[in-house]
């Protein structure tokens, strides 16, 4: 059956089913990871990121497409983990910007924010990579575009959407060497792919090979718009819109006649008046929420509709002085606690590393890495945490720096991402802090630091696999220097010293040894004495990182 128009009920079905399927398939997107470390990656960080989406839309109260496709976008902006799952937030950025202020959408509106979808993933990626994600959402887009011209059945156009993301795909290796190299095609762009074949599948009104989750039924709800502004640890001097206003109205016509409602131009002029604004309206009723400091301005816009049936107004300033009493009498020792200077964030696997990082001056330090990256609503809570007027964060994962510098854009104060793309460069980057120089002369120094180190790891593989020559067979160690694996075997301690025999040369002078929860005492007694005794010269660090999953981790300055 022909789908001529898509309201937010049908866009509902479409992104949950989209979100089920890719969760379905999350390990097969892993298992698509061109390095065979153990981490989860793409499939995991992508999952995580939609499902955050999908508990938007399913919480969202309206039946309006445009702002359904609002709360999802924000749903997977708090919820992007990894570069895959920011790329993706993206994507789905821009399509909700697209379609704003539309209640229903046709075909032509669906391929037009599908293209300013890409445009502003493509904006998000510094050095955006052909042959990703990025190349699987344009291509399909592409289709759309030339689709529209020949159909006008949302049926038809997501069957092609779904054809050509599929061709993209195959074709990724053909654009990204490593891939062809190792014999897959992009995780990203196949992850893209289960999330369209479910919104094929959700528009046909078929359930997923695999079974769809239920989803919530979004009839007889009327419209709500709200946007609230955060209000909390405030001074009472420093409320702006001192007085919490209410007013209902119900429509009459005579006066609809003279003044047209237009919610969204009602909307824009009551935000002119306070904030904590609150519109919900549906054919007899308004009802108006907001923080104002002129409440009769709001009331007598609000009257040109119809009749107040209900009004009230409280004075928050007044309610706000009460509550610090009642704190005060209730705590008497609890004092507000100023806002710190600077604060430093950082990402950490394994609690020794973590001691480190707090030894170093890290107010806060977020679990995860790669087993488990962070979102960008993780990082933004971190950067509240640490209660300071400007804040360094340090991702220490080359995968976590997009949804930190996502993060410090959303977040209330000054931030600066050092791009750490490991422990060691993290580590070395602390030791350059100085509190007393400002957020950018840090920010500086910290990175041009970590330029001087060599970063190694020592893992295990996941599966078989060739790379650049080097025979790599599962469950036998990896020695990685950067992002290059260098070298491969059965025996652990013989990876790792031909690891630092590439790391270390003539011009080294520090080898800080990070032993992870996989190796022994034993075992790095007997590292360091091979260090000792192949390069006398090479002061040895040994720090306990307790880091799961790699054996040591090295860094070499």
């Amino acid at each position: 059956m022909a789908v001529k128009e898509m309201d937010g009920k049908t866009l509902a079905h479409l992104f949950i089913a989209g979100a089920n399927n890719l969760s379905q398939h999350a390990k097969v997107v892993d298992a698509l990871n061109v390095f065979p470390v153990p981490d989860g990656d793409t499939g995991t960080n992508m999952n995580l990121t939609i499902t955050s989406g999908a508990q938007e839309v399913k919480k969202f109260h309206g039946d309006h497409a445009g702002e359904l496709a609002a709360a999802f976008a924000k749903g997977l902006l708090m919820g992007a983990r990894g570069n895959s799952g920011v790329i993706l937030s993206q994507l789905f950025r821009g399509f909700s910007k697209s379609v704003e202020g539309r209640r229903a959408f046709t075909v032509l509106d669906f391929a037009e924010a599908l293209t300013q979808g890409v445009e502003t993933a493509y904006k998000a990626v510094m050095k955006p990579v052909e042959g990703t994600i990025l190349t699987v959402a344009k291509d399909s887009a592409n289709a759309a575009k030339k689709a529209v011209k020949h159909t006008d059945d949302l049926v038809s156009l997501i069957e092609i959407i779904v054809t050509e993301a599929k061709q993209s795909l195959q074709r990724t290796p053909d654009l990204l060497p490593v891939l062809k190299e190792v014999g897959v095609v992009d995780s990203g762009g196949q992850g893209l792919v289960y999330i369209y074949e479910g919104f094929l599948a959700a528009v046909k009104g078929e359930p997923l090979k695999e079974g769809i989750h239920e989803v919530p039924s979004m009839d007889n709800l009327i419209k709500v718009e709200h946007h609230q502004n955060a209000q909390s640890h405030l001074a009472t001097e420093d409320i702006e819109f001192g007085y919490c206003t209410e007013v209902m109205v119900r429509f009459e016509s005579d006066k609809l006649s003279t003044y047209p409602f237009d919610e969204p131009a009602f909307r824009d002029e009551l935000s002119e008046w306070g904030d904590s604004l609150l519109v919900v309206s549906d054919e007899d009723l308004l009802k108006v929420h907001i923080h104002a400091e002129f409440p009769g301005e709001v009331l007598t816009r609000a009257q040109r509709y119809g009749s107040l049936i209900h009004t009230k107004i409280e004075n928050m300033r007044e309610q706000h002085t009460h509550l610090l009493e009642e704190s005060k009498q209730a705590f008497p020792d609890q004092e507000k606690k100023p806002l710190s200077e600077l604060g430093i964030v950082t990402v950490s696997m394994g609690d020794g590393i973590a001691k480190l990082f707090q030894s170093l001056g890290a107010g806060v330090v977020i679990p995860g890495g790669q087993t488990m990256n962070p979102s960008t609503e993780d990082i933004v809570k971190a950067i509240e945490e640490v209660h300071a007027k400007n804040v360094l964060v340090l991702p220490n994962n080359g995968n976590i720096i997009l949804v930190a510098q996502q993060a410090a854009d959303v977040a209330d104060v000054n931030v600066k991402v050092v791009p750490s793309k490991t422990v060691p460069q993290g580590l070395a980057a602390l030791l350059s802090f100085n509190p007393s120089s400002s957020l950018e002369e840090n920010a500086n120094v910290m990175a041009e630091t970590m330029a001087h180190v060599k970063s190694g790891q020592v893992t295990y593989a996941v599966r078989d696999t060739s790379i650049e020559g080097l025979e790599i067979k599962k469950g036998h160690f990896m020695g990685i220097l950067e992002k290059e694996i260098v070298t491969s075997g059965e025996d652990m301690l013989d990876v790792t010293k031909r690891l630092l025999e590439q790391m270390i040369d003539e011009d080294s002078e520090i080898v800080t040894v990070i032993q992870g929860a996989d190796a022994t005492n034993e075992q790095t007694e007997e590292l360091i004495q091979f260090i000792e005794q192949s390069y006398p010269e090479v002061e040895v660090d040994e720090q306990i990182g307790d880091q799961p999953l790699y054996a040591y981790l090295f860094a070499v300055e």
